[in-house]
């Protein structure tokens, strides 16, 4: 059984917790380690019992507590070596024994877990998003991408869930006070995913056997919960493909850890 729990979602800083019965990983350490130790704690898990930390890529949102929470708890960090050589500050502070690095494409184990990383289309040196297998189970984490290409998609597919960005709303974007390069860096092809591309991606996912999805990486400047939220169900309802048998559909929250979902 997996049992994922969202911690931190949002440009404030990216970390969720992945637990199987014998294996306890993070995706991402984007805030303090302070508080990713108080999110840990109140799910009744010990810091140093995590058996690694997966890195999406090297933007502070995604690595700022890394460096410090790892050598604390000495736990091992698996990121792709042009990831690790673009934090030098985070990469300084983990312990070489504590380096583990991968390439995209390429599977690899961390206990009872497989884990398949994948490119992602976003404005960082080697991103990428990760398949994660237990068993007959497949769960994926994707965000920080600008759009979904069709080998992207493909990559998803077969996941019963998904943590996927639904960063922004388009027209929130286009008045909002933000100056007009950035606008064009998040609506860009290298950028962030808007709610509808969101709901098309879930839409599609849904043929190949999803079952649950939380909305991520949402724009606290762009977006809203509960835009997000309606954007995508909008989404599924146009395609007749959204009642309560059909998926889970959750928002994660920017500030606070989120409820453990159970697969």
């Amino acid at each position: 059984m997996f049992k994922f729990c969202n911690l931190y979602s949002g440009s404030s800083g990216n970390s969720s917790f992945i637990e199987t019965e014998n294996t306890k990983i993070l995706v991402d350490a984007g805030v303090s380690s302070k508080k990713i130790e108080s999110a840990l704690e109140n799910l009744n898990v010990n810091p140093s019992e995590l058996d690694g930390i997966l890195i999406t890529h090297e933007h502070s949102d995604h690595v700022q507590g890394l460096g410090t929470f790892a050598k604390k708890f000495n736990v091992p960090v698996f990121v792709n070596s042009k990831t690790l050589d673009a934090m030098p500050i985070q990469k300084d502070k983990i312990p070489e024994k504590n380096i583990k690095s991968f390439k995209i494409n390429e599977k690899f184990e961390i206990g009872d877990l497989q884990v398949n990383p994948f490119s992602i289309p976003h404005d960082a040196v080697n991103p990428c998003g990760f398949n994660i297998y237990k068993d007959d189970k497949k769960i994926s984490i994707a965000t920080d991408m600008g759009h979904i290409s069709e080998k992207t998609i493909k990559q998803l597919e077969d996941s019963i869930f998904i943590l996927l960005e639904s960063n922004y709303d388009p027209e929130i974007l286009k008045f909002s006070k933000y100056p007009y390069p950035l606008k064009n860096r998040i609506a860009g092809p290298n950028g962030h995913l808007s709610n509808e591309m969101a709901g098309k991606a879930i839409n599609h996912l849904l043929k190949s056997g999803l079952k649950q999805a939380v909305l991520g990486h949402l724009s606290k400047e762009n977006n809203f919960p509960e835009l997000a939220y309606r954007t995508v169900v909008d989404e599924l309802i146009a395609n007749n493909n959204f009642n309560e048998d059909s998926i889970k559909l959750s928002v994660a929250s920017r500030d606070i850890p989120g409820n453990v979902i159970s697969l």
